[in-house]
């Protein structure tokens, strides 16, 4: 895991757009998002950033995009998904080892700041290594089809996760 400094959170209309190019067309990242079709070029990365502000727009919260000092890290947080609030996030595969303090203030976020009752994290079954996600409390919880893939759901509620336990962001 490469560190430089602070995390950061900013939107993601603040990227530059070939950093997430780039991020999004690493195969190494790519294996794991069963959703991506085809290349992502600047049309596809312009009609994403604009998907991503509308959520902000219509429901006051939406993914981030993450920086460690001015490496751009990768984006992430919560999406509506349903009534749910999905949480996840995709990073550069030399921030892997960043996830459990990212995950740790996007629940914080999502418990103290926007208030829900639970959250949920969709992964492929490529995604094999979930001891990370159980270890923050998620529990499975089903599958759901997207687009035609299968994803395995893991909900943590605001009563079991410690950073929905009065803590401020």
């Amino acid at each position: 895991m490469r560190s430089h400094g602070p995390i950061e959170f900013r939107r993601l209309r603040d990227v530059n757009p070939a950093d997430l190019i780039d991020l999004m067309n690493d195969p190494r990242v790519r294996r794991h998002l069963p959703l991506a079709k085809g290349p992502f070029g600047p049309r596809e990365c312009e009609r994403f950033v604009a998907a991503k502000e509308r959520l902000w727009a219509e429901h006051g919260y939406g993914p981030w995009a993450f920086y460690v000092g001015e490496d751009f890290a990768g984006w992430g947080g919560l999406q509506p998904e349903g009534a749910d609030a999905d949480v996840g996030m995709i990073l550069r595969p030399e921030f892997w080892g960043l996830g459990r303090a990212l995950y740790r203030e996007i629940l914080a976020y999502a418990f103290d700041t926007l208030g829900v009752p639970s959250v949920i994290a969709l992964l492929p079954p490529s995604r094999t290594r979930i001891r990370g996600v159980l270890g923050l409390g998620f529990v499975e919880d089903g599958e759901v089809e997207l687009g035609g893939q299968r994803f395995l759901r893991f909900r943590l509620s605001r009563a079991v996760s410690p950073a929905g336990r009065g803590r401020t962001r």
